[in-house]
């Protein structure tokens, strides 16, 4: 079993362009919580860094994308609406956070994990320095196949 001050955290990066978003959220999810570990233990924030590049293009299929929308209550009477296509040009980050928060378990660890995952909407990103893997994704063939 894993104790907390024992596993050794490893960053990945993941290319968010032309992927489909429950897909990536599900792989990310896993990698955050640290079930991709022999020692994943669930009592234990176990799991490693996630960066993500170009959120900007995130795919979705269907018709989801103009369908769905993002609700929320401001205070005042009414609720405000927001299509996935708008928070998608005003916000492009928030689509893959909120889709990988909703896959974490719901207990404290969860924003711990959450801490550990950098979302950016271009291809640019600070974390050169700690030297980030590709992730290896399951059921995803590499990019030599396509």
């Amino acid at each position: 079993m894993a104790k907390s001050g024992e596993v050794d955290k490893q960053w990945h990066i993941v290319d968010a362009s032309d992927e489909v978003l429950g897909r990536l959220a599900s792989d990310i999810a896993v990698v955050l919580m640290g079930k991709h570990r022999p020692e994943y233990t669930p009592h234990v924030d176990c799991g490693d860094f996630v960066i993500v590049t170009n959120a900007d293009k995130v795919a979705m299929t269907g018709r989801k994308l103009d369908v769905r929308h993002y609700t929320w209550y401001t205070g005042h009477p009414g609720l405000r609406l927001e299509s996935y296509s708008d928070r998608q040009q005003r916000k492009p980050e928030d689509l893959i956070f909120h889709a990988v928060r909703r896959m974490l378990p719901k207990n404290k660890l969860a924003t711990q994990m959450l801490k550990k995952l950098k979302i950016y909407a271009g291809s640019e990103h600070p974390h050169t320095a700690q030297q980030p893997v590709v992730l290896q994704r399951v059921g995803k063939k590499a990019s030599s196949d396509k």
